[in-house]
């Protein structure tokens, strides 16, 4: 059933029943209509109270449908809205705990709203790269203030019921009841008393209301001047803006068709479909093929973190701000009070930009539990290990580990590189192993790679994927390979930034170009911000490891420069005393031009294009061989790692949705080129065979 209809004497209750969040799908809205009819055809009832079941009222459109055909049968949301809005009866919203998107579109054509108290609000259609497309855009100013109405549709976070409340001449709710548990009943007697009130046909429409704005056009070029930096490269807030300014300028229904036209147009960018596609793709990467969403999962109360490093102590405070009790350990009481004290600077930061409140702080930091002891692990429910990447010394902390806490615990790595079977094998019980790889800063970053390995547990996989939604991070499975996922294909993006630069590129011409494609930041500014000693490490052991890897030797000199990046105040950018500024280094420029020499290369000019293409491709590329060898369950999961841990635009889907956006034939025919003009390993450039076979069969991937 999607949305069921029963009577209470002479008022009709019609109630949302699609969980999880009570979507607009055609089925519902063909039953809400449905139950409509029946209202109106019956005599006995004077009006209709329409309500969501306890989940909330309405998250909005199933946006699975956006763009398809099941959008348009009848009865569309459209269609649907104005049913309700022609209604000689009176037809009140009871809304509670989520009112999103189309719900609340749907709402607003209602003659009445009536909310509980906590209910969130929201117009979130422009983190999908849509507008409010049912009339929200045009409704919205009419029962609020034209710059309340925009800021909620621009911003797309949601207001509490009782904040609408406070705002100044707010006709968005009629009334706040007591509680969400009262909303039905006090629903119910508001529709009795609104039918008693006026005759039927004659109940307000909030397309009847005025709405204008002096000095409009003044107003909204404003507008559009102060949200252009801030949406640069984005096209749904200028057609959000243009949407609203038509509800101050037009009667209502021209204002609708407006709307509309603009609506449709947003559907059809590849904004949209990469929006979409992240959407979903975050939803299904919590998904395990062979493992039910019924499998149980393990209590999780009582967290250690082993190591108060950055990533350490970050681990930490993730669990603190989810109420969980954390004992920290470390090896030293000078380490661990420098971690404590991180921990707590933090938190005052947080105070001082007034993200928290002091009970916060002091409540988040009584559950922290420093300790020199493991024997203080013993009773703990997960314990993650965070110390330096060295496989002696995890062993020797996963050997301790074992001995000493109690059994059906679970025991993770936070590596980011080394194999989790190997050191599963260190404790006795390699069931009980995962990884759960946080990224830096850990409390910041949504990302949570979670490593399984060939022994772990169906539980202990359901767990962590729990875990991490308790925490609020996103999960992504991993099976065990070099680097996992994110860091296996971001060698290979570093590695062709290399190349580039003895080619005949700067790092400066680099960053800009991979940040104009959307990048967060370039490969060279993100290592001076990680420490370029760090990348130094890391081919150190590849030539153990991997010896076959070929890697440009400027990152070696730059090392040999003494340029470890911010924290030595110089890497492949200068940096001033206190300014984490990037300057151009004629240093570095002189260290290229000397190595170039060194190696009988005559620099070339390298086009902005090139670099993206070899950049982006490297990691399709490497992307479509994970997923081959089922490092990755499915190429949607290595677009949510490069989307919520390596700062790839969300607008371009991730780096497999754009190989689907340029075609996967072009991508292939572009590696082909860069494969007969590479200077060093063209074997790189061979396409993966996935990537082959979906062309060949005309798909793409998913």
């Amino acid at each position: 059933m999607t949305a069921s209809y029963r009577r209470d004497n002479d008022v009709a209750v019609i109630t949302i029943e699609n969980p999880p969040v009570n979507g607009l799908s055609y089925a519902v809205r063909r039953d809400i209509a449905a139950g409509l009819h029946r209202a109106e055809a019956d005599p006995e009832v004077r009006a209709i109270v329409l309500r969501g079941n306890d989940r909330g009222f309405s998250g909005g459109a199933d946006i699975r449908e956006f763009g398809r055909p099941e959008a348009q049968i009848q009865p569309n949301v459209w269609s649907l809205i104005d049913a309700v809005e022609r209604s000689k009866k009176p037809v009140i919203a009871a809304i509670h705990s989520i009112c999103m998107g189309g719900g609340f579109e749907l709402a607003l054509g209602c003659h009445y709203r009536v909310v509980a108290p906590g209910c969130a609000v929201a117009f979130p259609e422009i983190t999908l790269g849509i507008l409010p497309g049912a009339g929200g855009t045009q409704r919205l100013p009419r029962v609020l203030d034209v710059e309340s109405a925009l800021n909620l549709i621009l911003s797309g976070k949601s207001i509490l019921s009782e904040a609408m409340f406070t705002i100044a001449g707010q006709k968005v709710f009629d009334r706040l009841t007591g509680s969400a548990q009262s909303l039905e009943a006090e629903a119910i007697e508001f529709a009795r008393r609104v039918a008693d009130e006026r005759a039927p046909g004659t109940h307000p429409r909030i397309r009847d209301l005025e709405c204008s704005y002096p000095n409009h056009e003044g107003f909204f070029q404003f507008v559009r001047n102060m949200s252009a930096p801030a949406s640069k490269n984005l096209v749904a807030p200028a057609m959000c803006i243009d949407a609203v300014e038509a509800a101050t300028m037009l009667p209502f229904d021209a204002g609708l068709a407006v709307e509309r036209k603009l609506f449709m147009q947003l559907l059809e960018t590849s904004q949209f479909r990469a929006l979409r596609h992240a959407f979903l793709a975050e939803r299904t990467a919590a998904r395990i093929p062979d493992i039910p969403s019924s499998t149980p999962v393990r209590k999780i109360e009582r967290v250690s973190v082993i190591g108060g490093g950055l990533m350490g102590s970050g681990i930490a405070t993730c669990f603190l701000n989810a109420g969980m009790p954390v004992t920290l350990l470390e090896t030293g009481q000078e380490s661990l009070s420098r971690a404590t004290e991180t921990i707590r600077r933090g938190y005052e930061s947080q105070l001082k930009k007034r993200r928290i409140k002091p009970a916060d702080l002091d409540r988040r930091m009584n559950l922290l539990r420093p300790t020199l002891q493991y024997d203080d692990l013993a009773g703990s429910d997960l314990v993650i290990e965070a110390v330096f990447e060295s496989m002696p010394v995890k062993e020797a902390v996963f050997r301790k580990l074992d001995a000493v806490v109690k059994r059906g615990a679970i025991l993770a790595s936070n590596t980011s590189t080394m194999d989790l079977n190997a050191i599963a094998a260190f404790t006795s019980r390699p069931q009980d192993v995962v990884g759960l790889h946080f990224f830096s800063p850990a409390p910041v970053m949504k990302l949570l790679e979670v490593v399984r390995a060939e022994a772990t547990a169906p539980d202990v996989l359901a767990t962590a994927l729990a875990l991490a939604r308790r925490i609020r991070k996103t999960p992504v499975v991993s099976r065990v390979a070099d680097g996992f996922i994110g860091n296996r294909l971001i060698e290979e993006f570093g590695r062709q930034a290399g190349f580039l630069l003895e080619e005949g590129a700067s790092p400066q011409q680099v960053d800009a170009a991979i940040v104009s494609f959307g990048m967060a930041m370039g490969p060279f500014a993100v290592g001076d911000l990680a420490g370029n000693d760090i990348g130094w490490a890391i081919r150190r052991r590849r030539e153990i490891d991997r010896p076959e890897m070929v890697y440009s030797k400027v990152g070696d000199r730059l090392y040999e420069m003494g340029r470890h990046g911010q924290k030595s105040g110089a890497g492949w950018y200068d940096y001033a005393p206190g300014d984490r500024t990037p300057r151009p280094s004629a240093a570095v420029a002189a260290m290229l031009d000397e190595h170039r020499r060194s190696i009988g290369i005559v620099p070339r000019e390298i086009s902005d294009t090139e670099i993206v293409e070899r950049l982006i491709y490297a990691l399709v590329n490497e992307g479509a061989r994970a997923v081959e060898d089922g490092t990755a369950a499915r190429a949607s999961d290595v677009d949510i790692v490069y989307l919520t841990g390596y700062g790839f635009p969300a607008w371009r889907g991730g780096p497999m949705h754009y190989a689907n956006e340029v075609g996967l034939y072009n991508v292939a025919d572009a590696m082909r080129r860069l494969q007969a003009s590479a200077r060093v390993d063209p074997g790189f450039w061979q396409p993966a065979p996935l990537l082959e076979r979906l062309i060949a069969e005309n798909r793409n991937f998913v």
